[in-house]
């Protein structure tokens, strides 16, 4: 019925030029991921049995498992949401919600994006003076877990505060209408409904957290332990130093070990981002907006 102008035909090659360069720019970004999980499961697949998840290294790592390394990464992850999750949450709240917009506000925004721009070495030095010598805590899980929090935790407020403040203004409006305080406003109406970004921000620091390899190198993580951690003022393996160790420091090891090593953290990591948005799915779909 209407027939195609000259200018429909521009505009629609224009179209499918940009819909090719982004398909293209999506491609690039996708194919290295797959050439390098690809790699690692060709060459670290026939490593991966019983024994290699729940052994401990003997005949000096070159044989065995990686369950003390592989136990330790769970409980370093864990204590970093421990510590920086709840921290982060209410420092967010009240950036988001209390804090006026003045000169101190904005020094703490500056603040907080330096801190996510600092190197992990500089978190791993810090962590060494503050929470191993000068609060006495020693090289031990606890220490390693607080600076791996510290490096973590302009992640968690970031998020949270762009989840908070996606909330309609509307809906605080109607609480404190109804004669609600501000406090009840954000723990009974808003903080339900931004659930699903604060799990956003313990994904990414999952992510990150259990693949940092310098800040528990000098706060908690050693080379080899005989034995598992008792308390969390005790040592630990972990998958990223342990890594590292059986790349580069560990004669005649086998080709395959360390591709294991790899596929098990990059596993662990899947499995533990699965379960934050599974949740986050299942509570993004009990949302009423």
């Amino acid at each position: 019925m209407f027939q195609a102008t000259p200018v429909n035909h521009r505009n629609l090659s224009r179209q499918k030029l940009f819909r090719f360069l982004f398909g293209s720019m999506t491609a690039l970004l996708i194919l290295p991921v797959i050439i390098v999980l690809s790699t690692l499961i060709y060459k670290g697949a026939p490593v991966i049995s019983f024994e290699f998840l729940f052994a401990n290294p003997t005949n000096g790592m070159t044989a065995g498992g990686i369950f003390p390394a592989l136990l330790g990464t769970i409980l370093l992850v864990l204590g970093a949401l421990i510590a920086s999750v709840p921290l982060g949450v209410a420092a967010a709240i009240y950036l988001s919600e209390y804090a006026p917009n003045n000169w101190f506000t904005r020094a703490i925004n500056i603040a907080i994006i330096n801190l996510a721009g600092v190197p992990s070495i500089v978190h791993a030095l810090f962590g060494l003076g503050a929470f191993v010598i000068f609060f006495r805590f020693g090289t031990s899980i606890l220490a390693a877990s607080l600076t791996l929090a510290i490096m973590t935790l302009p992640i968690v407020i970031v998020a949270t505060r762009e989840s908070l403040q996606a909330v309609p203004m509307a809906f605080r409006e109607a609480c404190w209408n109804m004669g609600a305080t501000r406090w009840q406003t954000i723990r009974r109406i808003v903080l339900p409904n931004a659930v699903t970004g604060i799990l956003t921000g313990v994904i990414l620091e999952v992510s990150r957290t259990a693949g940092e390899t310098a800040p528990i190198m000098f706060t908690g993580a050693v080379f080899f332990l005989p034995f598992l951690p008792q308390g969390v003022f005790d040592q630990t393996m972990a998958l990223s130093l342990h890594l590292y160790v059986v790349s580069t420091q560990v004669p005649e090891m086998p080709e395959a070990v360390p591709y294991g090593v790899a596929l098990v953290l990059i596993g662990l990591v899947l499995i533990m981002n699965s379960v934050s948005i599974a949740l986050r799915m299942y509570l993004r779909g009990k949302k009423k907006w």
